[in-house]
Formats: C-alpha cells, structure tokens, sequence
C-alpha cells in the first residue's frame, strides 16, 4: 500500500481536466487518480502512517497560497501536463521532504527537492497514451483548458492505493492552522 499527498485544482476545473483526458480512449489516467499537484511523492510514506503527524504539523505551519495553472509542458515524448506557477508549493515540498526524510534514493527515484518539477499530468505514455496523442493532447490544452485558473490552496490531500495503481483520498489536512504569536 502506498500513499502521496497532492493540491487538487476546485471542482469544476478538475472535472474539465476529467472530460479532457476521456477524449483518449488509451488514457488510463482517470482510472488511476483523479487530476491533481503531487507534492509529495510515495518515498518515505510508508504503510505504518507514523509520518502523518509531521505532515499535518508541517502543513499546519505553512500558511495557504494561490496556486496558478499555465500553459502545457512536457517531459520529453512522454508526459504532457499543466505547468504550475507559484514557489510556495516548492517550500511546501521541500517542508514536507524534511518532515518524512526518506532516502536519498528514494528522492531521486521520485525526482523530490532538486529534481521536483511542480505539474498536473493530463497523459502520458506510461498510462496508455502513444507519443502522437501526446503531443496532440498538447496542442489542444489551449484550445480546451484555457482560461487556466488560480486558485487558493488551503490544504492538501493524502492519496492511498487501494489496489495496484488506483488511488483514492485518504485524508485532506488544512494548511495554516498553527497561527504565529
């Protein structure tokens, strides 16, 4: 059993992204989680949940943010996303990376804190897109998901597996909750 913790866009953006990763057939994505920011990756988030009170202590200090999605990237031929625009969900990584501590390499297998590239995937191969609906899904993002929106992040949300490569939510934790005297 593995958990993550990502931002979730509001609920009407994130059920346009919905409906555009089913005009794929092959996309897969849907099936897996529902469109979100990782900001913690699995490393580290093991199965006994004692890392989950530093992370609900690590978000209760962190004060919420505005989040704003951009223009479509991509990781090669492989991954097309939504760029996402704002340093605070780096600090926000990088404060949860030292509250878990995991490995150096688990970091580098889940690209965290130097390698942390902040993104929503909309499809990628890996989930049964090929390279040419890669790069069309690109092509059309403009066309179908702008305006791309900012949003107030006021807390973040654990993901569970709970089957091979299906996740759901577990828990969301406000952000800010321990206020500064």
């Amino acid at each position: 059993m593995k958990y993550f913790i990502g931002i979730t866009p509001p609920d009407n953006y994130k059920e346009k992204i919905v409906a555009f990763r089913d005009r794929w057939s092959s996309n897969r994505l849907n099936d897996v989680v529902e469109p979100h920011i990782t900001v913690k990756a699995q490393g580290g988030l093991t199965v006994d949940l004692h890392w989950l009170e530093s992370v609900r202590q690590t978000c209760s200090l962190m004060p919420s943010f505005q989040l704003s999605l951009s223009e479509p990237g991509s990781f090669g031929s492989d991954v097309t996303f939504l760029s996402v625009e704002t340093s605070n969900v780096i600090e926000l990584h990088r404060n949860l990376v030292k509250a878990i501590s995991p490995s150096q390499e688990l970091l580098d297998l889940y690209f965290e804190m130097d390698k942390y590239h902040p993104h929503l995937t909309l499809g990628q191969t890996y989930w049964g897109l090929n390279e040419i609906e890669i790069e069309e899904m690109k092509l059309l993002t403009i066309k179908e998901l702008a305006p791309f929106p900012t949003f107030d992040v006021n807390y973040v949300r654990v993901y569970k597996e709970v089957e091979l490569n299906k996740y759901v939510p577990f828990e969301d934790i406000q952000l800010g909750t321990e206020k500064e005297k």
